[in-house]
């Protein structure tokens, strides 16, 4: 039944199946490496194509202007401040990886951070808007203020004849006065809440006092005549600031202030004024006044509030003077007049908005008014009198600037031009608060 093969037959059989096998399985492997190597020529030609792309838009860039990126406001900078190291995590290891540049995701994390806190200039604008410095335990701040004032009164003593010809004298009085004052201040912040300054002012006075007509009107010449004051302490003074709310969004930042005010200056009373021989109706003091020669007392209440990217901000503060008693309150050669003084108290308004121009620099412009009520004084063993002309309503248009020079060091410029008869036609002043 069964056929018995060759025994060759079946050593040749044997010989050829393994090479069969052996052809079959390179031809299955080479179409697998060609369909691996099509997929990756196609991954090669996708990354090509997103290099291009990417070389395009570095290429934009560079050729862009550098600026930083705007920041953005959106709490405090007070409070930012106080929690600045504690919201970044890291600190300075994060703040000192992103200015490596790394890549990690602790220095894209504390980019985010930076980006979010406000910028210095905006900080520094918070300052002086609020009047609490909150950037630092103990700050120090040097101001040089010049102070211009010139006013003209014409008097006429006669009658108007035919409604168009005047008879009689004409007496123009002229007053010029400059004032500088050197501002040295220096302020203790309490855990971010309280803040004490004490400030001494050192003051500088020149007057130059004018009259024309004079002598019954036999002369025509204007004649005129200089006082001034050698630097000295005016009125040094004391504060008290307490900041009782934070902003939020529908809060802004708040902070009370309470400020006294000692007689430490040259008082305007017994100051003898002298009659000059060229011009009777030319009277100049003997020497100017540095100070008010009474003790004060003023509380107010700042508010600042942002509205990305402004600032909004104003004030409100009241000014009691106590009643004093002096040996002399004449104005009379060779008179000494003993008598008490009571000046008028006054308040005053402020408003206003500023910008943040960049990280450095802001710009602010705010109006402001001071009114004040009449004075009074007694002679002892007389009555009250109201002093005429002692009561005042000085407004101010004021543009100011904060420039961040340093870390720790701002330059704060600021033009104040008078609005009112009341004013000085300007003032100017440049502060250099420093941070330790």
């Amino acid at each position: 039944m069964y056929r018995s093969v060759p025994l060759r037959a079946v050593v040749c059989l044997s010989a050829l199946l393994p090479a069969v096998m052996v052809q079959a399985a390179p031809d299955a492997e080479v179409e697998l490496l060609k369909q691996e190597l099509l997929e990756l020529k196609q991954r090669y030609e996708a990354q090509q194509k997103a290099l291009a792309v990417l070389e395009q838009r570095v290429r934009q860039v560079e050729d862009q202007p550098a600026a930083p990126p705007p920041k953005r406001l959106a709490k405090s900078p007070a409070d930012m401040k106080g929690n600045s190291q504690v919201a970044t995590g890291t600190g300075a290891a994060a703040a000192s990886g992103g200015a490596a540049g790394g890549g990690t995701g602790s220095s894209y994390g504390q980019s985010l951070a930076d980006d979010s806190q406000p910028a210095q200039s905006v900080s520094n604008l918070y300052d002086e808007a609020s009047g609490f410095f909150g950037g630092g335990k103990f700050s120090f701040e040097t101001g040089l203020t010049y102070s211009r004032y010139d006013t003209r009164q014409l008097i006429l003593n006669g009658f108007l004849a035919l409604d168009s010809i005047f008879l009689g004298n004409i007496n123009l009085d002229r007053i010029k006065a400059d004032t500088w004052t050197l501002d040295l201040t220096g302020r203790y912040n309490f855990d971010n809440r309280w803040q004490f300054d004490l400030n001494v002012p050192v003051i500088y006075r020149e007057s130059t006092y004018q009259s024309g007509g004079g002598n019954g009107g036999a002369s025509n010449v204007t004649t005129e005549d200089t006082v001034t004051r050698d630097p000295t302490i005016g009125d040094v003074n004391f504060g008290i600031a307490y900041k009782f709310m934070d902003e939020s969004v529908n809060t802004p930042d708040a902070v009370v202030t309470l400020r006294v005010k000692a007689p430490t200056g040259k008082d305007p009373f017994g100051i003898k004024l002298r009659q000059t021989d060229a011009n009777s109706n030319l009277f100049v003091p003997d020497t100017l006044p540095t100070g008010n020669g009474v003790w004060s007392i003023t509380p107010g209440i700042s508010l600042v509030k942002t509205f990305d990217p402004a600032v909004l901000f104003g004030s409100f503060s009241y000014t009691h003077n106590f009643e004093e008693s002096f040996d002399d309150i004449s104005s009379t050669v060779n008179v000494d007049t003993p008598g008490k003084v009571r000046i008028g108290d006054s308040f005053q308004l402020g408003a206003g908005i500023a910008f943040a121009l960049n990280e450095k620099m802001s710009m602010s412009f705010s109006v402001s008014d001071v009114v004040q009520r009449k004075s009074k004084i007694k002679q002892d063993g007389g009555d009250w009198e109201s002093v005429t002309s002692s009561d005042a309503n000085a407004g101010y248009f004021n543009i100011g600037m904060t420039i961040a020079a340093t870390d720790n060091l701002t330059i704060v410029p600021n033009l104040s031009i008078g609005m009112t008869d009341d004013a000085p036609d300007f003032q100017f002043s440049l502060k250099f608060p420093y941070y330790f």
